[in-house]
């Protein structure tokens, strides 16, 4: 087969990358500086955005819990209707996100026995903290599963019965070896979840277009930061939704830089592709 000539493949690579990129380039010429320095001291932006990144932690806790688990199994176990439960871990990905806000309202409506059974408990879920947690866990757990099956599916098996075969108990050969081993692709699914979370609007604008004080969110009312975006649009403020928009694109890049910096420094417990003590 004939080698892809260097030039061809930095011209690809090039075009997807500037995809990437000149849309933020876009926005950071439209919106001076000063004016997201400004949104970001604005107290309903700070509500906003401190409760986006409280419920993302949450829905990312739940999701890496309940996830890494799910993953290993997936990856370790074989079982009658393996192929099905795939199968619907797979489907918050490509399920129409308003869909599945759909979905959690009718399930979890103050009508509907798990809602009546939710609030009752001391979690209602319509319009608080706990129904945009559990968006952004419907729509962002499948990434922390997907890539801990496939980190989980990565790892040699032989190496793992030599550890055995050297006398490690399988708790011992998990935690020092198979957990590891597979953290990296755990922390990448972890990150997506994150990032997928934080980006999440369909389903909000169904269960939780305005978010109410509940538990253990005692701050304002408020909205999710893309909601907030989103209703600034609406209501024909363009220059302020660029602004706001640019805030969370730095925090969020600020996060993914940080984690590569630190991969850089030799901080994270691999260098490149592999794996140090």
């Amino acid at each position: 087969m004939a080698r892809v000539p260097s030039v061809v493949l930095a011209l690809l690579s090039a075009s997807l990358l500037a995809l990437f990129v000149l849309p933020i380039v876009a926005i950071a010429t439209y919106v001076p500086f000063s004016q997201i320095l400004a949104v970001a001291s604005d107290p309903a932006v700070e509500a906003s955005l401190e409760f986006t990144l409280l419920a993302s932690g949450i829905a990312l806790a739940l999701a890496v819990f309940l996830g890494v688990p799910l993953g290993y199994v997936l990856a370790r176990r074989r079982f009658p209707g393996h192929a099905l439960v795939e199968s619907v871990v797979t489907l918050p990905v490509v399920l129409p996100h308003l869909v599945a806000g759909l979905a959690l309202l009718f399930l979890f409506a103050p009508e509907a026995p798990l809602g009546a059974l939710a609030d009752r408990m001391g979690f209602p879920v319509v319009s608080t903290i706990w129904g945009v947690v559990l968006v952004m866990a419907y729509v962002g757990g499948a990434y922390t599963v997907l890539a801990t099956a496939e980190a989980f599916r990565a790892i040699d098996p032989e190496l793992l019965e030599t550890a055995r075969t050297l006398g490690a108990s399988r708790g011992d050969v998990f935690l020092s070896v198979t957990f590891p081993l597979a953290f990296r692709g755990i922390l990448t699914g972890a990150l997506l979840t994150w990032a997928r979370s934080v980006s999440e609007i369909g389903g909000l604008l169904i269960l939780a277009y305005t978010v109410v004080p509940s538990p253990p969110y005692n701050g304002p009312v408020t909205q999710p930061i893309t909601v907030y975006v989103y209703n600034l649009y609406a209501l024909g403020d363009t220059s302020a939704a660029l602004a706001v928009s640019s805030l969370l694109i730095l925090v969020s890049f600020a996060l993914f830089l940080a984690v590569r910096l630190l991969e850089a420094r030799g901080r994270m417990p691999w260098r490149g592709r592999v794996l140090v003590p």
